[in-house]
């Protein structure tokens, strides 16, 4: 009995390297999977962005200062991104020039832009049909009065 069971327990320091030759396998796929599939710059300059941040603040004051709301909401079934524009008084911002794309936070692929019309005052819609489902970066841009408005929101579109 004593000799099966010396015979067996010579086995044990093993298991736990082949568990950790397991994991570190995982691991090193995992990574080479992550680093082989994203860049990891989401914008096009980011050198040149990081150089003016200081703007980019500025901007994005300004932009508060409007008071201006952005509503977002996505239909499935036909593929339609509806997107509804308040001034700071909560009025439509009827006759607004807006904007969209859409972006895959996880890939290569350039932004799909998107037609964006008026359907009623201060109400804007665009039909998109999506390469895949997921998590989605929508950038909308609203122009009115001399005013620009830009934000980015992040949904999940079927």
């Amino acid at each position: 009995m004593a000799a099966t069971l010396a015979s067996r327990s010579r086995y044990i320091p093993w298991l736990f390297v082949a568990g950790f030759a397991v994991v570190v396998a995982v691991n090193a796929t995992m990574i080479w999977l992550a680093v082989g599939s994203f860049s990891g710059l989401y914008a096009e300059r980011p050198r040149e962005r990081g150089l003016h941040y200081n703007d980019v603040l500025a901007a994005q004051k300004a932009r508060d200062a409007l008071g201006w709301h952005v509503d977002t909401s996505w239909q499935a079934t036909p593929g339609r991104l509806e997107i509804a524009v308040t001034d700071a008084a909560g009025r439509p911002l009827a006759g607004a020039q807006v904007h969209a794309s859409l972006a895959r936070p996880v890939e290569k692929r350039p932004p799909l832009a998107l037609d964006v019309a008026p359907t009623a005052p201060g109400r804007y819609a665009a039909l998109a049909i999506l390469p895949a489902r997921g998590n989605w970066d929508v950038d909308i841009v609203v122009d009115f009065g001399g005013q620009r408005y830009a934000l980015t929101r992040r949904m999940f579109l079927r």
